[in-house]
């Protein structure tokens, strides 16, 4: 094996004129990016620069830009040499100045928004735009043509990396990890996608760290340990580094390209070996490289160093002292433009030709707009997965299970297509999806024992014990054109609460651009949820999640509490068909009671909200009351309080309403899924109480409802933050979520009944005494609880 520092013993060698032209190229680079930072007008300096030239409000991010365009224009020679398929991924959070600036180069800047043409205006509109009112923002967001990954928060580029590269063979990734990014959580994991490829079926994701020292005012962890501990740390990893490293501009080319010749063939050799039937763990290469901060900048500020500096990471000075306009005029100069660009603000076509054709242009990759590629998966027939139903609420099935039977034939239906996979830390199995494992396995490339189960290199079960890697992957899987589906403890699917705001604001600002097409859904299955975590106590109960995606954009937010099997199988085949969107199903996975046959289910989800006319008697009226549910759980207490009331106060008129699309209770003018006032009072009635079972905490169904007629009578059982290791049902006591408690609200809050319900009401709180004597005693819930069944055609 070749010494993987500096180049050493790679042999190929660059022609002198080729990497002068690859200089100016990024000479070019770096003065649209300046200028982008800092010009409103002049963009050629045709005269001396007047602050009137310069923006009123300087923004953006300089340091890492430098580093980010001699990368690209790197990457552009091997794709045109060697015909490559490459994605550039920028780590780095504020670097769309350079990421903007190639993509104009190379014209897909210009196809895409005619009016920034390649000319001197086009260069005007160019600087003018960037971080200012009505333009665009600093960081590489769904504007910037090749993008599929911001960075607005750092940590995520080489999961999306990796994510990009599942079943997608002819693509590399090249991924620029900034040194700030690198010392974050997820990042640190997501090194670990490299044992997760399938060398054979899948692409190859070249990490390059990107070592320029410094954050916003402090140095980086990984560029203050030595190239030895460095080089252990990667090669720990599974890496073999390679090391470019200096600040002589025309050292650090030669370098630079002799490097990823070499590294570009190495993963070549690693593809054509497992394609050809070789069985190894391939040690894939990556690059380190090591450059100034603000390289190319001003060496100094008012006598202060900033090149090489944290002083260069945003905007190395301001237009505050008088100086400083001179200062940029130089800095400007320096990049020679009047040698870049002709008169008229064209790039110099010998540096022009440097640029990749079409579809290879990495600005044009159909693979940076997923939604090119993306096909329909083919779908089984969800109702052949029904449970048969004959009476609701007589026969139990775990929903999760029967729904991984339906995953399964998904994932086997579109195994040729290679366009579907299943994300899960480390929960597959335990959130009763393990049929899939019946046609795939776990994807794992690394050691294996006689022991171990389903694993193999080809897998399409994507399990780590990472919810911000597994999010990463299937965010990269989605954004090039695919789709997938990630289950989760209910009660961390928080850990990604961020990444859910940023694929949020990604899906948000995408269906505001005309090119950007849609990409399939990203689907969660919050199994293990509130209500059954009775088993690991108060540290695995937490239901907010669903607050956290309903305060996104209506157009993307989704959330779905399928009662029962054939109401899961309904929405999972629901949320596989859908795009641009963010679907939330909250399911149990444990046995419970079966409310709907197919027809009745498919009737229900597709309204998302509806009376249940089996469980109600009130037709021909108004109720007494509206005995409303959200969630398994939440519905079986409800059925379980009307049963009780049926049976104890006969008299009374009540109105089961179950809501599957949370989304329903907001009026359709705050969400295209919103009930109309007319159809919700039609429900909800206008003066009843509506004593509301959640699944939740009960302030969000507040929030949905608060402009309705009758939110003042809204009464809402939900989780309240009590929390143990106990019983199913105790955890629905001490929540006052369980049917006692919703039996004495509707007591409470039905004046008519009166003194008629005070035998009722000591019944109730016999029965409160009764549970707990019995649950601290037993250990497990009263047999009436456990064996309680509705009784069709009850009084």
């Amino acid at each position: 094996m070749n010494d993987p520092v500096a180049g050493a013993g790679m042999d190929s060698q660059i022609p002198r004129e080729q990497l002068a032209l690859m200089h100016a190229w990024w000479h070019a680079a770096n003065y649209l990016s300046v200028g982008q930072v800092y010009l409103l007008d002049n963009p050629l300096l045709d005269e001396p620069l007047t602050r009137s030239h310069v923006k009123p409000r300087l923004l953006g991010h300089w340091g890492t830009t430098p580093g980010l365009n001699f990368v690209y224009v790197h990457l552009n020679r091997v794709i045109r040499e060697r015909d490559l398929n490459i994605v550039f991924v920028a780590g780095p959070g504020h670097g769309a100045p350079g990421l903007v600036a190639n993509t104009w180069l190379e014209g897909t800047y210009s196809e895409i928004y005619p009016e920034v043409s390649q000319d001197r205006e086009g260069m005007r509109r160019l600087f003018r735009q960037f971080s200012f009112p009505g333009g665009i923002p600093s960081h590489a967001a769904p504007d910037t043509p090749g993008s599929i990954h911001e960075g607005g928060e750092l940590g995520y580029s080489l999961s999306h990396s990796f994510g990009a590269v599942l079943d997608n063979p002819d693509l590399l990734v090249a991924c620029v990890v900034g040194d700030g990014e690198a010392e974050t959580g997820p990042l640190a994991t997501s090194w670990h996608g490299n044992k997760f490829i399938d060398a054979a079926t899948d692409g190859a994701v070249l990490p390059i760290l990107h070592l320029n020292g410094y954050k916003i005012a402090n140095p980086t962890v990984l560029a203050r340990i030595g190239n030895d501990e460095l080089r252990s740390l990667m090669e720990g990893y599974g890496y073999v580094p390679y090391f470019v490293e200096g600040d002589d501009p025309e050292k650090m080319h030669d370098l630079m390209a002799r490097t990823l010749d070499y590294v570009v063939a190495d993963i070549a050799a690693i593809q054509q070996r497992a394609r050809s039937g070789v069985t190894e763990r391939p040690r894939w290469p990556m690059i380190v490289l090591r450059s100034p901060k603000g390289w190319t900048g001003p060496k100094t500020v008012d006598g202060l160093k900033t090149e090489g500096s944290w002083r260069s990471h945003q905007v190395p000075f301001t237009m505050e002292k008088p100086e400083h306009l001179g200062l940029l005029e130089t800095w400007m100069h320096s990049y020679r433009p009047e040698t870049l660009f002709t008169p008229e603000g064209r790039l110099r076509p010998e540096i022009a030709a440097l640029a990749p054709h079409g579809d290879k242009r990495m600005s044009a990759n159909p693979h940076a707009n997923g939604g090119l590629l993306m096909r329909p998966l083919r779908m089984p027939n969800f109702t052949s997965y029904a449970t048969p139903v004959a009476e609701p609420g007589t026969i139990t099935a775990e929903a999760t299970r029967l729904m991984g039977n339906f995953l399964r034939d998904v994932m086997r239906l579109n195994a040729d297509a290679r366009n579907f996979r299943v994300f899960s830390p480390d929960e597959n199995n335990s959130n009763r999806l393990g049929a899939v494992l019946e046609v795939t396995n776990r994807a794992w490339n690394t050691e294996t024992l006689p022991d171990d189960d389903h694993l193999a290199p080809d897998g399409r079960v994507m399990e780590i014990l990472s919810e911000h890697t597994c999010q990463g992957w299937l965010e990269g899987y989605l954004l090039t054109g695919r789709h997938g589906l990630f289950s989760c403890y209910e009660a961390f699917i928080h850990i990604v609460d961020s990444m859910l705001n940023q694929h949020a604001k990604w899906l948000k600002t995408s269906r505001e651009i005309a090119w950007r097409r849609p990409i399939a859904s990203l689907n969660y299955l919050l199994t293990s949820h509130v209500w059954r975590q009775d088993h690991n106590g108060f540290s695995h109960q937490d239901p907010g999640f669903i607050d956290h995606v309903v305060s996104k954009k209506a157009d993307v937010a989704r959330v779905y509490l399928p009662p029962d099997a054939n109401t899961l199988l309904w929405v999972t085949d629901h949320c596989l068909r859908s795009w641009d969107r963010i679907n939330v199903i909250v399911a149990g996975k444990q046995p419970e009671l079966q409310w709907l046959d197919m027809d009745a289910a498919i009737t229900h989800c597709t309204a998302g909200i509806g009376i249940w006319e089996w469980a109600s008697n009130d037709r021909g009226g108004l109720p007494d009351v509206v005995m409303a549910c959200a969630g398994d759980v939440p519905t079986l207490e409800t059925m379980a309080a009307v049963d009780m009331l049926r049976r104890h106060l006969p008299q009374l008129k009540i109105r089961v309403v179950n809501v599957v699309d949370l989304m329903t209770l907001q009026p359709n003018s705050e969400h295209p899924h919103g009930l109309s006032d007319s159809d919700f009072d039609t429900l909800f009635t206008l003066d009843r109480p509506v004593i509301f079972a959640f699944h939740g905490y009960p302030t969000l169904i507040h929030r949905l409802v608060y402009r309705r007629a009758n939110h003042a009578n809204m009464h809402v059982h939900g989780f309240i933050e009590e929390g143990s290791t106990t019983t199913p049902f105790d955890m629905a006591v001490r929540n006052r979520l369980d049917r006692y408690h919703l039996m004495a609200d509707v007591i409470d809050r039905v004046p008519s009944l009166g003194p008629a319900a005070a035998y009722a009401k000591q019944a109730i709180r016999d029965k409160l005494v009764e549970h707990q004597r019995y649950v601290t005693t037993h250990g497990i819930d009263m047999p009436e609880v456990l064996g309680w069944r509705w009784k069709a055609g009850a009084p």
